[in-house]
């Protein structure tokens, strides 16, 4: 799916809400088996819950990776259910490297697994972005300001010229080639820094993630975070797809899920 066909869908299913997919084998409900297949059992019962509330799925790769090729299958297997119902997907992998590697993640990632977007490092420049600018189809969702403690380590640093890093980051991005199919990640919890990233990119799309279990106010991210064109995806993880962990687990899920789409149709 092309970000253009996401923003037709924001507005039919009135939601911009991105559930994230942290299979935690541990976390597992009790009747499922602690297994890659067990692993596979809980995102399909999650995607079945949720997909009438949401527009996109984040699939964090290390929940997937570090069951080795079963986990790869897994992964797999999630993308073409997720490309068969219509719904945007996004492998939150955090790439990037020298070209000719960045090569290799992108076909991976965008042919071998048919993510519709990629989660990347832009600290080692264009060169190490560009070959996932390569595909027409698929966007590139590059890591601005995060949620993480330990964000203002370098994000928040002032060069030279009075910007910060994160704001250094995203302007240049925008003298790419095809920048308008790129996205910024912004975390949550710092919604009064989203005013001043929409100032340097009106346009391009935001994923948030933060919502839920790390508190993020959806209030003020749709505030100032939202476009005409939506421009906006909100991830919650946790709070969504471990709302419950008994045998009723997705239907929990997909209450919280709708909890949140019934608040995101009130902002747009």
């Amino acid at each position: 799916m092309k970000v253009s066909d996401l923003e037709k869908v924001i507005f039919q299913k009135k939601s911009y809400l991105c559930v994230g997919l942290d299979p935690d084998i541990q976390k597992l409900p009790a009747h499922l088996p602690k297994t890659a297949q067990g692993v596979l059992e809980f995102c399909l019962a999650i995607i079945d819950s949720t997909d009438s509330f949401s527009v996109a799925y984040k699939l964090n790769s290390a929940f997937f990776e570090n069951l080795g090729a079963e986990g790869w299958n897994v992964m797999s297997a999630v993308f073409a259910e997720l490309k068969k119902r219509g719904l945007y997907s996004i492998a939150d992998a955090k790439r990037a490297d020298i070209g000719n590697t960045s090569e290799q993640y992108a076909k991976a990632f965008f042919e071998n697994l048919g993510a519709d977007s990629i989660t990347l490092s832009p600290y080692m420049g264009h060169d190490s972005i560009g070959p996932f600018l390569q595909y027409s189809d698929k966007a590139a969702i590059l890591l601005a300001l995060t949620s993480n403690a330990g964000h203002a380590d370098f994000e928040m640093l002032k060069l030279e010229n009075g910007k910060k890093l994160y704001e250094q980051v995203i302007e240049t991005s925008q003298t790419w080639t095809r920048s308008g199919d790129l996205m910024f990640v912004v975390g949550a919890t710092r919604s009064q820094e989203i005013q001043n990233v929409r100032r340097i990119c009106p346009d391009n799309f935001l994923l948030v993630p933060g919502v839920g279990a790390q508190g993020g106010s959806l209030e003020d991210i749709s505030k100032y975070g939202l476009t005409d064109k939506g421009g906006l995806l909100v991830n919650a993880s946790r709070s969504i797809i471990y709302a419950g962990n008994g045998s009723d687990f997705a239907k929990m899920a997909g209450d919280e899920a709708k909890k949140l789409q019934r608040e995101m149709a009130e902002f747009l």
